[in-house]
């Protein structure tokens, strides 16, 4: 499949994303006039839902899917990978409607996802070698590294960037997955699907981006989302470890 014959959709998940999500349609169709845009809006009490059907009418490569409410993260995005799914789209990107994440870094990611034929996806990383965060605090940026490290120590995931947000999946490997199965938010979902390709034994590829402080609107990141993440993370590691030591002794896979 050619560059110019796959198709390719963008799903932004939005919740209270009036003042930001105007701008980054219009960004990202600049830097990608070819491919799509799914807003996934949970009934934002701002009305982004109505700025994207607004939008969406004069453009026909958007388009708006609402919910009843805030839903979370991870729902979001599963409903939006169905939604791909069905009408049959080849690579799936997950990106922020808030401006954190650079529309001019999506070209070089589906680059990067062209030149690794066999890749299930590929990641915006931070953490790598030229990645890297614009005006973000000092303490925002140890949590991001303190996760990525503890994942990498309980999952033994093979990547710098295993909780970022900014991602190019090819849709016949998210197609494989047990979609129903994923109840994960935030931090967590990326972490969980992840953690289900790199099981199947999937290639998993980094890209390096630069990540901005958003400029408007407020962080979704709450205790709660923090606290799944790391009960989550620990259950699946000890698990991992678990398996790996039993196979250590009885020499059984």
């Amino acid at each position: 499949m050619t560059r110019a014959d796959r198709r390719t959709l963008v799903i932004m998940p939005t919740y209270n994303e009036a003042t930001t999500i105007p701008v980054a349609l219009e960004r990202v169709l600049a830097e990608a006039p070819d491919l799509n845009v799914l807003v996934v809006d949970d009934n934002s009490p701002d009305g982004t839902g109505a700025i994207v059907d607004r939008i969406a009418a004069d453009d026909d490569r958007i388009a708006a899917l609402h919910r009843s409410g805030k839903l979370g993260l991870g729902t979001a995005y599963v409903a939006g990978f169905r939604w791909a799914l069905e009408r049959g789209y080849d690579v799936i990107v997950e990106m922020d409607a808030d401006g954190s994440h650079r529309p001019e870094d999506l070209p070089k990611i589906l680059r990067v996802l062209d030149a690794y034929p066999d890749a299930a996806v590929v990641l915006g990383s931070r953490w790598i070698s030229g990645g890297k965060t614009e005006n973000w605090a000092k303490s925002r940026q140890l949590i991001s590294r303190f996760g990525n490290a503890y994942v990498h120590l309980a999952l033994g995931l093979p990547v710098g960037d295993a909780t970022g947000g900014f991602r190019a999946y090819r849709a016949e490997k998210l197609a494989e997955l047990e979609l129903d199965d994923i109840a994960s938010q935030g931090y967590c979902f990326q972490v969980d699907v992840l953690w289900r390709l790199h099981q199947r034994g999937e290639l998993i590829v980094e890209a390096p981006i630069t990540f901005v402080e958003r400029r408007a609107g407020t962080s979704k990141m709450s205790g709660a989302i923090a606290r799944e993440a790391l009960v989550n993370i620990t259950v699946w590691g000890t698990r991992h470890r678990a398996r790996q030591l039993k196979r250590v002794v009885t020499g059984k896979n």
